[in-house]
């Protein structure tokens, strides 16, 4: 199947976005290539750096390139099955889970509403968003810990934590004991594995 996307944006087309425009929304399709999701020109959705902006003369041609439709203005009347967009956010939460989320920014940036998202991410996975996110960041602090020699609060700052009195307190009680005590633990066990 011929490729339907152009590599540059028209400037008619950005303004379009720029402006939600509806009257656009017969003429094209905007994805965006850090989210593989597409649009109408009218979405609310928050607008995507220019340079990850992909034209699509219909809906059709933006499926052929993997793109998924946007939740939000569902574009052509198509809609994503609910697994698929849990499993799109679980993998853009896997890649970005050390930066600053909240439910909101996960909601505007995969296109949906906040309160959709945490309920079907807590049917379909177990557990919230943001429980999903806590979970990441203590097994990244835990592989920091065994890994390397950097200072607790830098473990926590690097794992995605605000702050260290934040981290040290979730981690004691997700874990049953301080990132120090876990730290001192598997040196402790080192050290007793070499002398036998």
């Amino acid at each position: 199947m011929a490729k339907q996307k152009s590599a540059v944006v028209p400037a008619v087309y950005w303004k379009a976005i720029l402006e939600n425009d509806a009257s656009f929304d017969d003429q094209f399709f905007y994805g965006v290539r850090t989210t593989r999701i597409f649009c109408r020109p009218s979405c609310h959705s928050r607008i995507p750096n220019k340079e990850n902006v992909l034209i699509f003369k219909n809906a059709y041609a933006a499926l052929a390139e993997d793109f998924r439709p946007c939740k939000r203005c569902k574009p052509d009347g198509l809609n994503l099955p609910a697994d698929e967009w849990i499993e799109q956010i679980t993998d853009w939460i896997d890649e970005h889970f050390t930066e600053s989320i909240n439910l909101e920014r996960l909601a505007d940036i995969l296109h949906g509403s906040p309160y959709h998202l945490q309920r079907l991410f807590k049917r379909l996975k177990g557990c919230s968003p943001l429980e999903y996110i806590q979970q990441l960041r203590l097994e990244k602090a835990s592989r920091l810990l065994a890994e390397t020699d950097d200072p607790i609060a830098e473990v926590g700052r690097l794992s995605g934590f605000p702050n260290a009195p934040y981290f040290i307190t979730l981690y004691k009680k997700n874990n049953g004991q301080t990132p120090a005590s876990y730290r001192k633990s598997l040196r402790g066990a080192n050290e007793y594995g070499k002398s036998n």
